[in-house]
């Protein structure tokens, strides 16, 4: 099974989920089997609920401290044009959003119900209390992370990458390998509730609007980039179609990193700059992930009916930005990195977090694309402040990608 893909592994356990439900609604006419997935869901969101403050303290804080070791003045021009461009994607996903998921939601006959309301409960519950609240770890990593970059002792810094390392093993060899099993039982859950058949038509609508808010953003980040540093927009993007579709398959943007850093000289970038500022963006530049999880966190609010606002969102994409920056290097890190802010900005239900990831998982795929190709873009601007300036020295790590 674990040479079976991670999206293969969803769908199994999304449509064996709906089965299950379907069966004991119409067939059996008793919940046992929904509600022994959903004691495992009870479980397994306890779990997850515990891990995300550990996920944020394990991941951004080695990840700051990574950034402020870096290359200087052109480091902070590299960081400063990701973290805006990521801004830029997450604000035009809220603008998308609300413009069309509205509609969407009113065709396929309103609004779910709350699934937090329509589940069926599980036999028991077990309690697992997070050892700190998002916005205390959100802080404890910020200080941690900042003040690592600032002194020379570098044994607090080992310690905070291996305790990385842990959550790592943790994210991969327990919560990716259980989502499946959880996702079936959130949707064993929804079909018996007989409200699956509106969340899937509204999943497959959000789908194709999130992709071609890709393929917007990249364009527009392509005309800034090469209208700026003097290069043919559309030459540019054309030359990084490669990395876009490695990305797609390797679903990762480090195991993409040889054919971007490829795609980006081939722009006329600086073996320097390029060797610099790729790496750095696959870490720090997730535009497509950020249109994909405020778009789905905007779709899944309003499946449950809950309100949507800008000053309800803006912040939420601010903080999506950063934490993006500590995105776990496995498929759906993404995803795992922003269950903390969901839960504590968005004020997401256990159910609803489950919907968010399913919902992601789907997508992950073309986000990291999007995130990819953007890298290039940024790479063109990064070598014309270099080319104007100073060079490039130092190392950066890599430890994060859609």
């Amino acid at each position: 099974m674990k040479k079976v893909g991670l999206l293969t592994r969803l769908i199994i356990g999304l449509v064996l989920g709906i089965i299950v439900g379907y069966i004991s609604k119409e067939f059996l006419q008793f919940d046992f089997f929904v509600r022994l997935l959903a004691t495992f869901n009870g479980i397994f969101g306890g779990f997850l609920g515990y891990v995300i403050p550990l996920i944020i303290i394990g991941f951004v804080a080695p990840g700051i401290a990574e950034l402020g070791k870096g290359a200087g003045r052109l480091l902070g021009i590299t960081t400063l044009l990701a973290y805006a461009s990521t801004i830029i994607a997450g604000t035009f996903a809220y603008v998308v959003g609300t413009g069309l998921l509205p509609k969407i939601v009113s065709a396929v006959g309103g609004q779910a119900s709350n699934p937090e309301d329509a589940l069926v409960k599980g036999f028991f519950q077990v309690d697992m209390p997070p050892i700190m609240g998002v916005m205390t770890a959100l802080v404890t990593a910020f200080l941690f992370g900042l003040g690592m970059a600032a002194i020379k002792n570098k044994s607090l810094f080992q310690v905070t990458k291996d305790f990385q390392e842990i959550v790592e093993k943790v994210i991969q060899n327990v919560i990716i390998p259980l989502l499946p099993i959880h996702i079936a039982g959130i949707f064993a859950n929804m079909t018996y509730a007989g409200e699956v058949a509106k969340i899937m038509k509204i999943f497959g609508s959000v789908f194709a609007i999130v992709i071609i808010s890709h393929i917007v953003i990249i364009i527009f980040q392509y005309m800034i980039a090469g209208t700026f540093a003097g290069k043919n927009p559309f030459t540019a993007l054309k030359n990084m179609v490669p990395a876009y579709l490695t990305a797609i398959g390797t679903q990762s943007s480090a195991a993409t990193i040889p054919v971007t850093l490829r795609c980006a000289k081939k722009n006329g970038i600086s073996d320097g700059v390029a060797d610099f500022a790729v790496p750095l963006c696959a870490t720090i530049h997730l535009s497509g992930s950020t249109i994909t999880l405020t778009m789905c966190a905007m779709a899944v609010m309003m499946m449950s009916g809950a309100s949507i606002n800008f000053g309800l969102m803006f912040p939420f994409i601010l903080m999506l930005g950063v934490t993006m920056v500590a995105a776990p290097g496995v498929p759906g890190g993404a995803v795992m990195a922003a269950l903390g802010l969901l839960q504590s900005m968005l004020g997401f239900s256990e159910a609803q977090l489950g919907l968010m990831i399913a919902l992601y998982l789907t997508q992950d795929s073309f986000g990291t694309a999007c995130n990819v190709t953007g890298d290039g873009a940024i790479a063109l601007l990064a070598d014309k402040f270099a080319r104007g300036g100073s060079g490039v020295t130092g190392t950066i790590t890599v430890g994060g990608e859609a």
